[in-house]
């Protein structure tokens, strides 16, 4: 039986994909044509990722599994949602690729075995689970030795922004310490309306990494600043306050003596 927080998620992302949402756009002829350059702009994926076993995770919506498939990778790709997983189907269906497609939630991989995967790919989405050790835990399990993790998360502070004051700065109105679902804010700026979701602290999002057995390789930060955006802009509110953090991990060798799944793992 699925938490509550998968089941609402579910039905907003369903809701999302069905409406044409801007995040569930599929990749272009265009993109498609140079894609590994359009996934990795800062080289962090080796220079061909052709019969590599690849996990687009919560990836659903027919972009990241595209364009890896496109470049000769073996792509599976997990998502919570299946109209954003009908999509990558209906995709790859009309370009000839093959793309494997399974429902169900990041922090629960237990369909998928262990050392199965030499890149792991996760675009912003950690936000929708409660805990990130079941999910990084288990991203360490199906990795391969070696293996690349990529992923992209929001940042806390981007979450604790509650509204603008009448000067059209930013006010912080979540505690930093904030635990259970974030609640409903004036500021909706890198928000999914009506989505379940949690703010997780630096000590989660790149101490629990690292504690699940990944090391990091480097870490940015996307500028979404815009300079010629209005003031009521979400552009505007980049030049402030950085919505994202991206960080490309590797998986330690394995030393024989680590759990083997999620549900036996502490940090």
């Amino acid at each position: 039986m699925s938490a509550h927080y998968q089941t609402n998620n579910r039905r907003v992302w369903n809701s999302l994909a069905d409406n044409g949402s801007l995040f569930a756009k599929v990749a272009t002829d265009q993109e498609c044509r140079n894609p590994l350059k359009v996934l990795d702009g800062r080289g962090w994926l080796p220079e061909s990722v052709a019969g590599l076993e690849v996990l687009c995770l919560a990836s659903g919506g027919g972009w990241q599994s595209v364009l890896y498939a496109v470049a000769g990778a073996r792509v599976t790709v997990v998502d919570v949602s299946e109209s954003m997983l009908q999509l990558d189907e209906c995709e790859a269906t009309r370009r000839g690729l093959n793309i494997q497609t399974v429902r169900g939630s990041m922090d629960d991989l237990r369909m998928l075995d262990d050392a199965a995967f030499d890149i792991v790919h996760q675009p912003v989405s950690s936000c929708y689970i409660p805990d990130l050790c079941p999910m990084y835990a288990e991203i360490a399990r199906v990795l391969r030795d070696d293996g690349i993790y990529v992923s992209q998360h929001k940042q806390p502070t981007s979450l604790q922004i509650s509204h603008r004051n009448e000067r059209h700065q930013f006010v912080i109105g979540v505690e930093y310490y904030h635990t259970g679902p974030l609640p409903g804010q004036i500021d909706q700026s890198y928000r999914e309306s009506g989505a379940t979701e949690y703010l997780h602290r630096l000590d989660d999002l790149l101490g629990g990494l690292c504690r699940s057995g990944l090391v990091i390789e480097d870490l940015r930060e996307p500028v979404r600043a815009d300079y010629e955006a209005a003031v009521t802009h979400y552009g505007y509110r980049g030049r402030y306050i950085p919505p994202y953090i991206r960080i490309k991990a590797r998986r330690r060798p394995r030393s024989g003596d680590e759990p083997k799944s999620a549900t036996i793992w502490t940090p």
